[in-house]
């Protein structure tokens, strides 16, 4: 949503639907701007005064009862400048982490695994102050077997259409940046499937230590590519 009138109108569409929605603002870290939002009684028609449960991710938000008019009030300031805000289906996975994919161009150079767990709801029955908090990130080479099924489809489907949906070049991709994952419901095989949560490019730090080398060799190969060019200026 690129104004606060494309969110009113689009959020009360998804919402009608009956299930929880993420919102979360397109520049942000650290959960600030990211909110879980569904209704608080099922209904088809949305307006003002129409009761939401909202949880914004921030470490030591709890959930709350507002309006939609209020709910929409607090993100106007998401909007400033060249901002807006993202709507998404919730993942009732969600506890089971997100895999952060590290990519040195246009390929996986490590994981980051994290219980992203921050909109995740209480127990049945506990306080909203119970919720699960987020675990700390772990880092593995790009090797992990298990990670190998999301690697393959990310190097050789995904990164080829992300490219035609946005019109670059594989060789314009990033020297380094991640796209993150949240696990999807399983397959008829009972495989794990992923929904893409979101794409970094910009303070990708920490990363893995298996990023280093390759990081440093595309780094140099592109410098000597600009040189060979008559190139002058930034490399990334």
């Amino acid at each position: 949503y690129a104004a606060p009138e494309a969110l009113q109108a689009g959020l009360a569409s998804t919402l009608a639907a009956g299930t929880p929605r993420v919102l979360k603002q397109i520049r942000g870290q650290s959960g600030d701007g990211v909110w879980k939002v569904e209704l608080a009684q099922p209904r088809a028609n949305i307006d003002a005064a129409t009761t939401l449960r909202v949880r914004h991710a921030k470490r030591g938000s709890v959930e709350e009862t507002v309006t939609f008019a209020a709910f929409l009030a607090q993100c106007r300031p998401y909007f400033a400048g060249h901002g807006g805000m993202l709507d998404q289906a919730y993942q009732p996975r969600l506890v089971e982490g997100m895999v952060r994919c590290y990519l040195v161009g246009d390929h996986v150079a490590g994981f980051g695994e994290q219980l992203v767990n921050a909109l995740y709801p209480a127990p049945a029955g506990a306080s909203p102050s119970e919720a699960p908090q987020p675990g700390p990130r772990l880092y593995f080479p790009p090797t992990r077997p298990d990670f190998q099924r999301l690697k393959d489809k990310l190097e050789r489907e995904w990164l080829g259409e992300l490219c035609r949906l946005v019109g670059i070049e594989k060789s314009d991709l990033p020297v380094l940046w991640d796209a993150d994952f949240l696990y999807g419901p399983k397959d008829a095989d009972g495989a794990d499937t992923y929904v893409l949560c979101e794409i970094n490019v910009s303070s990708v730090y920490p990363f893995p230590t298996s990023a280093l080398a390759p990081l440093v060799a595309e780094t140099v190969a592109r410098l000597d590519a600009r040189r060979r060019s008559g190139h002058r200026g930034s490399t990334v």
